[in-house]
């Protein structure tokens, strides 16, 4: 990777906004049992200028994970976005899906997730707020659902890589950052703070279940893919969507 050279055109490139405030026009629901295209219960909303995960239609949590997708992939990529959780958390859903969400990229399209697979193959940005008063919890950490990653020079087997981030209160807003250079460098920022960095992302690694086993090819680069806003049984509010292309 040429640094002076990513730095060129990230200074050229201009900034795209990916949610319009008025309606989901340009994504893509895929939930956990359901087809893709189906937004149950009307789980993913707009709601003051913002995208609402909220399960006020539920009669339980079910298992539903969730992602909306946007509708193009992207390769080397800043994104960036702002969010908060609400109050709002199903009691059947799984406990660390409490005051818990993320940012999917590099995922497989959303029209080849099957009906009955949870997760979508994909790297995670994921969000978490304070759970227990005084207890540490970061947020901008990295979780990989049939995925693999390099941290500190070589394959992390961990789902999930900790962020150096401080905790913060549930309904706090934060500033998230995600800049992606392929399946190169993986930087994740919070509050504008750089909290994590790995790279080579790459099919792997487990907890993505009933996938197309022709999809999951391990040792494959992830080059690019698309981006998914996440729903697993905690509401969260999304705004300030936007990216550019390095």
């Amino acid at each position: 990777m040429k640094e002076n050279s990513n730095e060129i055109d990230a200074s050229k490139a201009e900034w795209k906004v990916l949610f319009n405030g008025k309606n989901l026009k340009g994504w893509v629901p895929k939930i956990y049992h359901h087809e893709v295209g189906d937004n149950y219960k009307n789980t993913f909303r707009v709601k003051d200028g913002a995208i609402e995960v909220n399960y006020d239609d539920y009669e339980g949590f079910g298992d539903r994970y969730g992602h909306l997708f946007y509708e193009k992939p992207f390769s080397s990529f800043h994104l960036k976005w702002e969010y908060r959780f609400t109050d709002q958390w199903l009691k059947d859903a799984a406990s660390y899906t409490y005051r818990n969400s993320g940012v999917m990229y590099h995922s497989q399209a959303p029209e080849s997730i099957l009906k009955e697979q949870d997760w979508p193959i994909s790297v995670e940005y994921q969000m978490l707020a304070e759970e227990k008063e005084g207890v540490k919890r970061p947020t901008g950490n990295m979780c990989s659902p049939g995925t693999d990653v390099v941290f500190e020079g070589k394959i992390d087997p961990r789902h999930c890589i900790n962020s150096t981030s401080p905790t913060f209160k549930w309904d706090e807003w934060v500033k998230a950052d995600l800049i992606v250079y392929g399946d190169s460098l993986v930087i994740h920022l919070v509050n504008g703070d750089t909290v994590l960095k790995y790279s080579n992302p790459q099919i792997g690694g487990g907890v993505a279940n009933n996938f197309d086993p022709a999809i999951k090819v391990d040792g494959t680069p992830l080059k690019s893919g698309y981006i998914g806003l996440q729903s697993e049984g905690q509401g969260v509010v999304f705004k300030e969507i936007k990216i550019r292309e390095l």
